[in-house]
């Protein structure tokens, strides 16, 4: 039997199923690899928005790490919601110790309702000692002009393109700034790898129901990279992963609405 590629989400819990870790593993499971979760924090949150949140001790979130890591083993890894100053920091010594494969940071600061997941001094460990580490980092606009300490937003295709050259001199080996923020009837997202330049083009999708969004799409990396797949075709796997997964979302809640992350399957099994 085929041994199945081992990814691990590094994540908070969002009880709405819509991202966080819910949205990982079921991320994982549409893409057959096997999945596995370290919980940084615990939300109460739904499509309208966060009405409360839990971070849970840095060395919890690390021993969780290490328990995954030492028996089971890991091809590769993603971040998700992180919270605070101390969980960033013991996340990059966990991942460094372990000599953790694929790494791919999704900078999480807010919800899709604006709600922040990220403290400020996070933000600042987060660059310093998580975005050397990973393979890919995928912050969206805000997060992208967050990182880089910019006061103003990111409102062209040619600042978009600055910016991920800018990001790259942080450390990642791969950086993808998406442009589901933006406008026009493409969402351009664009990658830079230090070399080379890319630009993942799909139709804008008029949806309220793109919760969760950022988290499938890293995590759809994540698994493709599990499995051994160059970082390129990772990502255009993951984008019309995704964009699947907003094309045919459920239709539930009353505010920014979940996506379908197991519509591939029945994209496979046809």
């Amino acid at each position: 039997m085929d041994t199945l590629a081992r990814a691990l989400t590094i994540a908070g819990s969002d009880s709405g199923g819509g991202a966080g870790i819910q949205a990982d593993i079921k991320t994982f499971t549409a893409l057959q690899v096997y999945g596995m979760s370290a919980l940084t924090a615990v939300t109460a949150q739904n499509t309208v928005g966060v009405q409360q949140v839990h971070l849970l001790p840095a060395e919890l979130v690390v021993a969780q790490i290490y328990s995954v890591c030492d028996d089971i083993g890991v091809d590769a890894a993603k971040t998700g919601m992180l919270g605070d100053r101390a969980i960033v920091e013991a996340v990059a010594v966990a991942v460094r110790d372990h000599h953790v494969p694929h790494l791919v940071v999704d900078p999480v600061m807010m919800s899709k309702g604006g709600d922040p997941l990220l403290q400020p001094d996070a933000q600042t460990a987060l660059r310093r000692h998580l975005l050397p580490l990973a393979e890919v980092v995928t912050p969206n606009l805000p997060e992208a002009a967050a990182l880089l300490g910019l006061d103003h937003p990111i409102a062209t295709l040619d600042e978009q393109r600055e910016a991920a050259r800018r990001l790259h001199d942080l450390g990642p080996g791969w950086v993808v700034v998406k442009g589901g923020h933006g406008e026009g009837e493409q969402v351009v997202d664009v990658a830079y790898d230090g070399r080379q330049l890319l630009e993942l083009r799909r139709p804008r999708l008029q949806t309220r129901h793109t919760h969760g969004t950022g988290c499938t799409f890293s995590a759809a990396i994540a698994a493709h990279l599990a499995k051994g797949w160059p970082v390129p075709a990772a990502l255009e796997a993951a984008r019309d992963f995704i964009q699947w997964a907003i094309a045919h979302a459920p239709g539930l809640g009353a505010g920014h609405g979940p996506t379908n992350h197991l519509y591939f399957l029945r994209e496979v099994r046809a």
